[in-house]
């Protein structure tokens, strides 16, 4: 049986880009970019990535992205939206909580409600902290709204 979490973005990915609250993706990506000091080799894993917005924007930039969600629909809808940009990202249906990365990231990205917030209990939500962690390279950043 899927946990609320799943259920709630099952039907949503349509509706989800038209949402107020996701119209800054140019801003917030300036923002990562600035952070990340403009390097253009770096990896960046987007957990939780939705229908892929930052992970499309950063990889117009140049970046190379690996963009992850629990939900295939909004996955589906992300992949359909990099394949109308010519943008090959890697978009994988993972949990936040079983990552299988171990140090292969230069930053991570977890915005606007990228897992983290929707889980039921703060063990939860550690799992994911030590999953990202886990993924990220020495001197690693990590990104999170």
């Amino acid at each position: 049986m899927k946990q609320w979490y799943g259920l709630l973005f099952e039907n949503y990915a349509q509706k989800y880009d038209k949402e107020c609250y996701v119209q800054g993706t140019t801003g917030e990506c300036d923002f990562i970019e600035q952070e990340l000091n403009f390097g253009k080799n770096i990896r960046i894993i987007d957990i939780g990535c939705g229908t892929g917005r930052h992970a499309i924007e950063l990889s117009k930039r140049g970046y190379r992205v690996t963009a992850i969600d629990l939900s295939e629909s909004q996955l589906a809808r992300a992949k359909e939206k990099a394949k109308q940009c010519n943008l090959k990202i890697d978009f994988q249906q993972l949990d936040a909580r079983k990552l299988p990365f171990i140090g292969e990231f230069d930053a991570a990205i977890m915005l606007c409600e990228g897992g983290f917030p929707l889980m039921e209990t703060d063990e939860m939500n550690f799992q994911i902290l030590k999953n990202v962690t886990r993924a990220l390279k020495n001197n690693g950043k990590f990104i999170a709204k």
